[in-house]
């Protein structure tokens, strides 16, 4: 049987690894990409430790030739390659006062230059391989509704939803389907990092910020990685193969669309 070949960027933790676990059950052989080559490798093995395909791959997604380099080594280790998911990012607290040219540039630089390469590198892949496949963009409910204290990763996720929707009209003659997930807040160490930089910024200890935003999830919890990684499953199988140019909530009730 062909295998099936999923490269995850952003792998070495958190929603990534989640995703990369979840894929690799479906019977997806994973390429764990992460700037953390350490981390990434660990996913890899844990994946292999429980009976899957997998290799680690160290990628920085804001290096064009490096996000090419991995899908091309994803590739050739497994002999082919169906879905990418674009997944990595980054999300520091900026508010509006304090937003500077660098910050800008590199949260642009990875959460949709990434993307953009990500994209760019999966269709030349998919033209080698003679077949269409599946791109899967991360974007956010702060792709839906700006967040306070969030203009810059607000704006990158609103951005990757219109990059979406105008690469699914550009690549459906080619047998390529694009869609993102918007999560909510999921108990990473990237949300760790959020809430501490906005209880900091409102003076208020730790945790402060997480109680805040909780307030407007529907269901009333935060949501697990898994819960993410259950709607890339969707997206990364068969059963969506009908769907294209979506950004499906995966938020617990944040935001009606």
């Amino acid at each position: 049987m062909k295998n099936l070949v999923a490269v995850v960027t952003g792998a070495g933790q958190g929603i990534g690894e989640a995703i990369a676990l979840r894929l690799s059950r479906d019977g997806f052989c994973i390429a764990a990409v992460d700037l953390d080559r350490q981390a990434a490798v660990k996913v890899a093995e844990k994946i292999e430790r429980a009976g899957g395909r997998a290799i680690g791959i160290a990628a920085d997604v804001a290096q064009r030739d490096q996000v090419f380099a991995a899908v091309q080594q994803a590739r050739q280790a497994f002999n082919g390659f169906d879905v990418i998911v674009n997944n990595a990012g980054i999300a520091p607290s900026t508010p509006l006062e304090s937003i500077t040219p660098e910050i800008v540039d590199k949260v642009y630089n990875v959460n949709v230059k990434g993307v953009i390469w990500g994209m760019q590198a999966a269709i030349e892949a998919f033209k080698q391989q003679g077949h269409g496949g599946k791109i899967i963009n991360a974007s956010s409910q702060a792709g839906h509704v700006g967040n306070p204290d969030l203009a810059v990763y607000s704006s990158s996720k609103f951005a990757v939803r219109g990059l979406t929707q105008t690469a699914a009209r550009d690549l459906a003659p080619l047998g390529i389907t694009v869609n993102a997930y918007c999560p909510g807040i999921v108990k990473t160490p990237m949300w760790q990092h959020i809430d501490e930089e906005i209880s900091a910024a409102a003076g208020q200890p730790p945790g402060y910020g997480t109680e805040q935003f909780a307030k407007r999830i529907t269901l009333g919890r935060l949501s697990e990685a898994e819960d993410v990684a259950a709607c890339v499953s969707f997206l990364a199988g068969q059963d969506s193969n009908y769907m294209t140019g979506q950004s499906l909530l995966i938020d617990g009730g944040m935001v009606f669309s």
